[in-house]
């Protein structure tokens, strides 16, 4: 008789265990499959996954290669502002300290205004620098201007005749197309005045111009709404109509300042100036007229002065002007201090 199968021995399986082990073969056979390549499953998900996976790559490397090229961009244009910063500042350290005999040139040009080219700040610091090189025998302010603001003028005037005491060096005026108003009251601060037949000097006088539209608002009937904090606060307002006591206290003022142009006018130019009831009118005269007036004193140019006056032919330009780097700067600060005060503007608003 055979002896039965002992299930619980070790080693020795059942034949119910046998068929879980079949039944469950192909399962894990599957599960293998799967591991190793899941996208061989019939039906399964996973070449879905591996698409997205793909996808979800290369928009980041995109994204990467999108962060990289802008960063190559800001900083190359980073360096290229600090390079033209540099450049420009650099530039503007030319013509200093030179060793060999000539005539410095300053030229004030254009209208004369705080901020532009021919400020008191540009002229001034350009006729320090020629005052103060050793090389430079005389100064020549070269001037074609009509005219402007009377305070830059006076700060320009008083101190060229502080810088003329101080380092004991001639200064000379050439005028080319135009020396009127303001630029006059520069020019009489040099030792002498020279012009060409053709060029218009003179009109010395103080203005203040505007508009008065309160008989056109009448007609058009519009009504001026302007509320101030004291009674004259709004005197110069085209739209309001102007009393006669603000005429007369305004009148004052614009006589004040042209009896200070008079005084330079007459402390400049001593007793060459030949004085007549026309003088300190506004009126202009032609170069030859104001040599004969004595508002200038000779016919000449730039080169005439350096080769006969000043003995020193070479000339070299001491005047500073607003390079490109200089001016973007200015330009970038001015745009950040723009954009900042719109930022707390629109904080501050009240909604």
């Amino acid at each position: 008789m055979t002896d039965p199968v002992d299930a619980d021995k070790p080693g020795v399986f059942s034949e119910s265990d046998n068929m879980k082990n079949q039944a469950q073969a192909p399962i894990d056979k599957g599960q293998a499959a799967t591991k190793d390549k899941a996208i061989d499953v019939p039906g399964g998900l996973g070449w879905e996954r591996a698409t997205l996976e793909k996808l979800a790559f290369a928009t980041l490397n995109e994204q990467r290669s999108a962060r990289r090229w802008r960063t190559f961009v800001r900083l190359s244009w980073l360096a290229f502002f600090v390079v033209l910063v540099w450049f420009g500042f650099h530039q503007a350290e030319g013509n200093q300290n030179i060793a060999t005999p000539h005539t410095a040139v300053v030229e004030i040009k254009g209208e004369i205004a705080s901020g532009a080219d021919a400020s008191a700040e540009l002229i001034l610091s350009s006729v320090r620098a020629a005052f103060e090189d050793d090389g430079a025998k005389a100064v020549v302010l070269l001037i074609n201007s009509p005219g402007g603001s009377p305070v830059q003028a006076g700060i320009i005037n008083d101190e060229i005749r502080r810088l003329k005491a101080l380092h004991k060096k001639p200064i000379y005026a050439v005028v080319e197309e135009s020396c009127a108003s303001a630029a006059y009251y520069i020019a009489v601060s040099a030792d002498k005045i020279y012009v060409d037949k053709a060029s218009i000097v003179g009109s010395i006088g103080v203005l203040m111009d505007g508009f008065g539209f309160t008989g056109l608002m009448d007609k058009l009937g519009i009504e001026r709404r302007l509320m101030t904090a004291g009674e004259n606060k709004g005197f110069l307002d085209p739209f309001s109509p102007q009393s006669e006591r603000q005429r007369a206290y305004a009148q004052t003022m614009l006589n004040e300042i042209h009896q200070q142009f008079i005084d330079a006018v007459k402390a400049g130019r001593g007793a060459r100036l030949k004085e007549n009831p026309e003088t300190f009118s506004g009126l202009f005269w032609s170069g030859q007229q104001a040599i004969e007036l004595g508002l200038a004193d000779q016919l000449g140019s730039v080169d005439y002065v350096a080769r006969e006056v000043v003995k020193a032919e070479e000339i070299v330009d001491y005047t500073r002007r607003d390079n490109v780097a200089e001016r973007l700067v200015k330009r970038f600060g001015a745009a950040m201090g723009s954009a900042a005060v719109q930022a707390i503007q629109s904080s501050a608003t009240l909604r």
